[in-house]
């Protein structure tokens, strides 16, 4: 694994980050090959990775996972507790694990910091927190899965940023004032393409400006399409929006550099690479501050260094089978 994302240091990626890695929690993922976050073996073999990505010259983060209540893997195996999210419910109306109590969101909380504060002391250069994607701190943020009564619910997508504000204070008092925290969002879910948690600018305003108060440096915004606008009467994306709602630094993702979204990628569709003029607009538009590139970089470890070099021609397409490989 050093190898792999040394690879694309030496490439001069400017920030990488991992693959999700959870937190300290019995229940945290549905795949026992998900890499933890915590205890001594673990954390010795990511001290492995940053090393050898430092001495390359690059920079990385690791992403803090919780992965909140989902379905059993196909294999059959299962956690030792079972899967905890803020009502227990894994779909809008399908109860799938058990509704946290205080005390159990007490416990996630600090293992998402002790998690950020060991990532410091490894070396690593800043963290990223999976919020996205109908995980566990997105779970808090959807109203379908939060149905909680208490502090840590409410009717308002302003509410329920609690649990998500809480672990970033946490993990800002625990690495201190000058450690960037990037926070990871989506408006669609895995169980929901279509979801939207908020629905108009004032909406994400009250959503994202709580987050970046509680110490959030970076907001990575989820989109399948990166070129899809967020609202009606602007074309911004949501990336675009973040950045004029909050001040922070934004990521724009999805589909960067090839013909198709990364979900038709896991029912089997090839992606041709595909241009990257307006990528390249809206950047100098000043839309957004960084670019993540998943598939194509998970297929070329050159890609970056290719686009720069202006080697588009030698630039690899994607097919599933790239994900069985350390490319």
């Amino acid at each position: 694994m050093a190898d792999y994302y040394d690879r694309r240091a030496v490439d001069e990626v400017g920030l990488i980050i991992s693959e999700g890695t959870v937190v300290n929690r019995p229940a945290s993922s549905n795949d026992p090959d998900i890499p933890h976050f915590y205890g001594d073996k673990p954390l010795l073999g990511w001290k492995a990775v940053i090393d050898k990505v430092h001495l390359d010259g690059g920079v990385m983060a690791p992403q803090l996972w919780h992965m909140g209540v989902v379905a059993p893997k196909n294999t059959g195996w299962l956690p030792p507790a079972p899967f905890e999210g803020p009502s227990g419910y894994v779909a809008p109306g399908k109860i799938g694990g058990v509704a946290m109590t205080e005390n159990a969101i007490a416990d996630t909380i600090r293992a998402f910091a002790q998690a950020a504060a060991d990532a410091k002391a490894l070396g690593f250069d800043a963290v990223e927190i999976h919020g996205a994607h109908g995980y566990l701190i997105d779970q808090f943020f959807w109203h379908p899965t939060n149905q909680r009564t208490d502090r840590y619910g409410g009717n308002t997508l302003a509410e329920r940023t609690r649990f998500a504000v809480e672990i970033i204070q946490a993990i800002r008092s625990a690495t201190g004032p000058d450690f960037p925290i990037c926070l990871r969002i989506s408006q669609w879910k895995l169980q929901d393409y279509a979801a939207k948690l908020a629905a108009t600018p004032a909406e994400m305003e009250a959503w994202l400006v709580p987050l970046e108060r509680a110490g959030v440096d970076i907001f990575h915004c989820s989109q399948r399409r990166f070129w899809e606008p967020e609202f009606t009467g602007s074309d911004l994306n949501f990336a675009g929006w973040a950045r004029k709602l909050t001040g922070k630094a934004s990521i724009t993702v999805g589909s960067v550099g090839l013909s198709g979204d990364f979900l038709a990628a896991f029912r089997g569709d090839a992606s041709t690479p595909s241009p990257l003029d307006e990528l390249l607009r809206r950047y100098d538009r000043g839309d957004f501050d960084l670019v993540a590139v998943g598939r194509a970089l998970l297929a070329d470890p050159a890609w970056a260094r290719k686009i720069d070099e202006g080697r588009s021609s030698e630039l690899h397409g994607f097919t599933k089978e790239a994900l069985a490989t350390l490319w």
